[in-house]
């Protein structure tokens, strides 16, 4: 896999290119509030795949609770990958890069999230927001006070999601937005994940070359190793200031930075 810091912002990066790019489609005309929440979710998003592997930095996010569900998670995805798995796949539990790292799973993911968001604004999307900020926090900080992050990560994210729920307190949040975000989120991470070594099972079930969890990546030379000197000091450097200028055209574009007015940040 990415390290964390490169995942949660290519996260953000896919999200911000999305909408700054999307001249006429409702998607690129959100309003600055609903925009800012489908960014942590986004950027969230992007860790979620991990949840499968219980030994990750992304499972202790919220202690145990985390812990718990990311073991879960890797059951569940261990118990789809053995039953199936084809003759040609590798003899491995499927814990890891198994289920959560589908399109399969990001679609599912992203009509759950507009579910739960239509269902109620006032508990269903801050809980997801403070679940997403968490995943958020705990991958751009993965290093972060490690005895006592859990904690620390859990007050972060709680005063991300009363911030940004007050900004959208007259607005309300487009739950079709908000699913798209965490749907983009996964994605970024599926391909953040495809450029490493290991590849990734993006399109289970569909078989390639016999195998139903065929590792999608490109040729070797252009793989990198995860936490390497290409993704720290090439791959994540980029991907940052990437999600920085197309964070600004978007906002820009909703009018969110008026100092902007007048600067062309997406030529046309």
């Amino acid at each position: 896999m990415s390290t964390g810091p490169t995942h949660a912002m290519s996260g953000l990066l896919a999200w911000a290119a999305v909408t700054a790019l999307a001249d006429h489609h409702p998607i690129g005309q959100l309003s600055p509030q609903s925009w800012a929440v489908g960014a942590v979710l986004a950027t969230g998003a992007a860790l979620l795949p991990d949840l499968d592997h219980p030994s990750s930095t992304i499972s202790r996010t919220f202690g145990p609770i985390s812990a718990g569900a990311s073991a879960a998670i890797n059951s569940i995805s261990s118990f789809v990958y053995r039953t199936t798995r084809t003759r040609k796949d590798s003899n491995r539990d499927g814990g890891h890069r198994g289920l959560t790292h589908t399109l399969v799973f990001a679609l599912l993911a992203a009509l759950g999230t507009t579910a739960v968001v239509q269902q109620s604004q006032k508990w269903a999307l801050p809980a997801l927001m403070f679940v997403f900020a968490g995943l958020a926090v705990r991958g751009i900080m993965n290093d972060w006070c490690p005895k006592k992050d859990a904690l620390l990560i859990t007050v972060v994210s709680a005063a991300i999601t009363g911030i940004c729920l007050a900004w959208t307190a007259r607005t309300p949040a487009s739950a079709a937005a908000c699913g798209l975000a965490v749907g983009i989120g996964c994605v970024a991470h599926y391909l953040g994940d495809a450029i490493t070594e290991q590849g990734c099972p993006i399109l289970w079930p569909i078989p390639l070359g016999g195998k139903t969890w065929f590792p999608v990546a490109p040729p070797k030379v252009m793989r990198m190793q995860t936490g390497g000197a290409v993704e720290m000091r090439i791959v994540g450097p980029l991907i940052t200031l990437l999600s920085i200028w197309l964070s600004a055209a978007a906002l820009q574009r909703a009018g969110a930075l008026p100092f902007l007015t007048g600067f062309d940040l997406i030529p046309t």
